[in-house]
């Protein structure tokens, strides 16, 4: 592969010389070598093995253990980083549809190598995306003028790729134990460029959000994407040579539309929880609201807001918060601090086995005053707001990966511009409001959907016509993908 190219197109000279300073730069922080390729080998992923039979792929300690080699028929490689929320909920989407086809999952993180260079670098990085989103979320300013841009104008262009091809380098020596011959699907850029540098086949790349970005792109693999409108812009490379005209697009053969990626649970699914759904509007139940925080824990403030706001619809008994804040303790300090402020009373949920029988009592049974969750594991921290969607009337979220699922949704405020086209996508499919970016639409819009049935009728009907045209399988897809192309002759 011609590294001063993507597809085709030259890049230019500067960006390819930054990328080099960038490489050297991080491999010289964190003591980068090449040999570090550890010997894996594969174990149970707690609670992800108990619902997908996941197995993760970590280093094999020198004195041994139970570990199980990879299963080269039947598994398949899900190549993820855990930074923030979104990336990882895609793999679990992909474990659970690939579980439901017969096949075992394998969970390869970046980020469970804590003595290598690669696990280093990608921790750093991360630190400074989740300083970016908060601030983003606490100063109009900031947020405008600055994380706008770098959240779209920066991860844009073809040129940023050669950034990500660079550090492929730190991060492809952890693959180096991986069949070569194994579908790989990459949840992240970065995986997807290091199991390309590593010498893998069969790699396909998944591609979250609906805005197109040149960061999301790893050339030798082929790209699978949830909606048509991401098809085009990527197929064509929208926009994503600055001033210049690009001579090449993306090849055919390199991108599929697949469908939004939903877990096997949720999708199949779909027709008994929209007829919960109906019910309790037919019986005039209390209305369930599921607030879930994302990874970089930036919407704290938004949630205090919509809890005082919602007081006196939750002291009479028409709605029901259910508020997951994933692992930030941090931040539900913040929220408790401003629920006890405006004497809202609250009830803590932090073991996993207690939430799982809650979430479940719930579907079919009552829910009344303000529930949090907070769970230290990073699978239960994710993993709570994929079971509280089922009991959920209507799912408050910014417009991230969460966007595509099958739930009546309301969007609040995105952290990101390249978030805004989630919520477009949302409301264009009939399944979720636009975004409410401001306190006085977000605050209309709740009156509404506790007051009203028009807004939650319509956009259940649109999930279950969108749920038989197939618009939310696109984790079958992408599993199906990567079994093909394993296939190929």
């Amino acid at each position: 592969m011609d590294e001063t190219k993507i597809f085709g197109n030259r890049l230019p000279g500067r960006a390819l010389k930054s990328a080099e300073r960038t490489f050297r730069r991080y491999a010289r922080r964190f003591a980068f070598s090449p040999d570090d390729s550890p010997v894996l080998g594969a174990v149970p992923m707690g609670p992800a093995y108990d619902l997908f039979g996941v197995r993760k792929l970590e280093e094999r300690s020198p004195d041994g253990g139970p570990y199980e080699e990879i299963d080269r028929e039947k598994g398949i490689v899900l190549g993820t980083i855990r930074m923030g929320f979104g990336h990882y909920r895609i793999g679990l989407a992909l474990a659970s549809a690939a579980r439901s086809m017969g096949l075992t999952p394998y969970w390869m993180d970046l980020m469970s190598f804590p003595d290598t260079a690669a696990s280093r670098t990608i921790d750093y990085l991360e630190d400074l995306y989740n300083l970016g989103s908060r601030v983003s979320q606490r100063f109009k300013w900031f947020d405008k003028y600055v994380w706008e841009k770098i959240t779209s104008d920066m991860a844009k262009r073809l040129s940023y790729t050669a950034r990500d091809r660079a550090l492929a380098r730190l991060f492809a020596p952890l693959l180096g134990g991986v069949p070569r011959d194994i579908p790989f699907l990459s949840t992240h850029p970065w995986t997807g460029h290091a199991a390309v540098k590593a010498g893998m086949g069969d790699v396909v790349t998944l591609i979250p959000d609906n805005y197109p970005l040149a960061f999301h792109l790893v050339e030798g693999s082929v790209h699978v994407v949830q909606t048509p409108s991401a098809y085009m812009g990527y197929r064509t490379l929208r926009d994503m040579g600055g001033q210049e005209e690009l001579m090449y697009a993306l090849p055919r053969d390199d991108i599929r539309y697949v469908g939004h990626y939903v877990d096997h649970e949720i999708v199949s699914a779909v027709e008994e929880d929209c007829s919960y759904r109906l019910r309790r509007l037919r019986d005039k139940e209390t209305r369930r609201f599921l607030l879930t925080m994302g990874g970089a824990g930036a919407q704290a403030r938004r949630f205090a807001d919509i809890a005082r706001a919602c007081k006196g619809a939750i002291e009479e008994g028409k709605l029901a918060l259910l508020v997951n804040m994933g692992d930030h303790a941090g931040r539900w300090a913040e929220l408790r601090s401003s629920l006890d402020a405006d004497g809202i009373r609250y009830t803590l949920h932090s073991d996993w086995t207690e939430t799982q029988a809650f979430a479940q009592e719930i579907r079919t049974g009552s829910v009344s005053g303000v529930h949090v969750f907070l769970h230290e594991a990073f699978f239960a921290a994710v993993y709570t707001t994929n079971l509280l969607m089922r009991a959920s009337d209507i799912m408050i979220t910014k417009p991230s990966e969460l966007a595509f699922y099958p739930v009546p949704k309301l969007f609040i405020q995105r952290v990101g511009r390249h978030e805004a086209w989630g919520a477009i996508r949302g409301s264009e499919i009939g399944d979720g409001t636009l975004e409410t970016a401001s306190d006085a639409s977000l605050h209309q819009a709740l009156r509404l959907l506790v007051e009203e049935n028009d807004l939650l009728e319509m956009y259940i009907g649109n999930i279950l016509r969108n749920a038989r045209a197939g618009i939310y399988d696109g984790a079958y897809g992408a599993v199906h993908l990567a079994l093909e192309r394993r296939n190929r002759t």
